[in-house]
């Protein structure tokens, strides 16, 4: 501002001492009043630079000005600058805000007062079946056509959410998306969706899991129950009572059976997966297991089974020992229950040559219809419910395999020809299996 006022006053002067010189007091005030106007002029120009540079908001070309108004453009030029970084935070700040939500494994929707799509999130989008660019814009009404969604939004109560199908629903792979809508700022709305197929579900097993249950030991309840009544009401001959005791006996053992399987099963899936364990020689597992087999074929068939047991070159197996031997023990005395007594049964280890360990079970049993192989491994499935039950069968023991080799890394096949018997296979990979040295 000094500035300003010293080069005023100087054009001034200098108009004054113009007039001055012509010797006339009138030429004085004209000298002075003209310095004025030049000084008005050029301060105009710069006046009118400085408001040209603020309407393109340029900080990178300043005006060349001087004086007052040179310090006036370095000013706002830093504050343009200051300002211009703050944006730039605010906009990295909402982007990874806006990555965030997008990585969300919630669906998030942005709606306006309307109830049009402001901005949505791909697992929103995937959920409810739009497209999160081209639909912006679009009614959230007309893209999410479900009768429960259309009455949400006209009932106006969004304290709860609300479940939908899901888009390309199918019979055999249904799918369920929660909503619930959460109005904001000025009659705006956040919508939330999650896929909650997967608990339902879960859900839906854990049902049918109690039922199972609950169903498998009310039947030997049932049984033991009308005995205890019988033999607590009628007078029975020795003979009649040893039959019925030994009729008890079998049912409480299958319930005890029962009861050591779901512990096994509970054991196995809330435990962690095995590290790599104690080093076990594949021929001391199958010594057990054979052994076992053996004795349950004495047991229950008539004429027992020829189990064989193929010799193959001994090899070291990684992992769980009881876990290995309660998986192979159930593959063969599945094979000794549904094989016909005098079948034969053949078992061992063998090392494939792409590092693979295998144990196998194979038996001349009836053989398995194809569509019943991918249920094999579901807890109580069984494919003759009826012999499974009359052999002592809880319909566990295929599950227990199943999750045994899935911790130790592997899996399990089965093959099958209807008359001509199965062959159960326990897959274990090359890190779980290792040659024996020879020498």
């Amino acid at each position: 501002m000094t500035r300003r006022v010293v080069e005023l006053l100087l054009l001034v002067a200098l108009g004054a001492v113009w007039g001055w010189a012509h010797d006339a007091a009138a030429w004085t005030f004209a000298g002075a009043l003209v310095g004025a106007s030049v000084w008005s002029v050029f301060d105009g120009l710069r006046a009118r630079n400085v408001l040209l540079w603020l309407n393109k908001s340029d900080a990178a070309r300043t005006p060349n000005v001087s004086g007052t108004w040179g310090e006036v453009v370095e000013r706002i030029r830093k504050l343009i600058k200051k300002l211009e970084k703050k944006a730039q935070n605010s906009d990295a700040r909402l982007e990874d805000f806006l990555a965030a939500i997008q990585a969300s494994p919630n669906g998030v929707v942005l709606l306006d007062s309307s109830g049009r799509i402001e901005w949505s999130n791909l697992t929103a989008a995937s959920h409810l079946g739009f497209d999160p660019q081209r639909d912006l814009g679009q009614y959230v009404r007309n893209l999410v056509r479900a009768p429960a969604f259309v009455s949400y939004l006209a009932v106006g109560d969004f304290s709860s959410e609300i479940q939908i199908d899901g888009p390309g629903v199918r019979p055999s792979q249904p799918s369920k998306i929660s909503l619930q809508l959460h109005p904001y700022g000025k009659k705006r709305r956040l919508m939330l969706t999650r896929d909650v197929t997967a608990v339902q579900l879960a859900e839906a097993m854990r049902r049918d899991f109690v039922a199972n249950v609950s169903h498998e030991i009310r039947t030997p309840l049932t049984v033991l129950s009308g005995f205890v009544e019988t033999m607590q009401c009628i007078p029975l001959e020795e003979a009649e009572r040893e039959r019925y005791l030994g009729m008890m006996s079998q049912q409480a053992q299958r319930m005890q059976t029962l009861v050591s399987d779901l512990l096994t099963l509970s054991r196995l899936e809330g435990s962690p997966a095995p590290g790599p364990g104690e080093w076990i020689a594949s021929d001391e597992l199958l010594g057990h297991v054979i052994q076992e087999a053996r004795g349950l074929s004495q047991a229950i068939a008539k004429p027992p089974h020829p189990i064989v047991l193929l010799e193959t070159p001994t090899f070291w197996v990684s992992g769980a020992k009881t876990e290995l031997l309660s998986a192979m023990s159930n593959l063969l005395s599945n094979a000794v229950r549904y094989t016909p007594g005098g079948g034969r049964i053949q078992a061992g280890w063998r090392l494939r040559e792409d590092g693979f360990g295998e144990f196998f079970v194979q038996d001349t049993g009836p053989g398995i219809a194809a569509e019943h192989l991918p249920r094999l491994t579901e807890r109580f499935y069984r494919v003759d419910r009826s012999r499974s039950r009359e052999t002592g069968g809880t319909g566990l023991g295929l599950a227990i395999v199943k999750h045994v080799a899935q911790r130790h890394g592997g899996q399990v096949d089965v093959q099958s020809v209807m008359g001509q018997g199965s062959t159960f296979v326990i897959v274990l990979p090359p890190n779980r299996v290792r040659a024996r040295a020879t020498g």
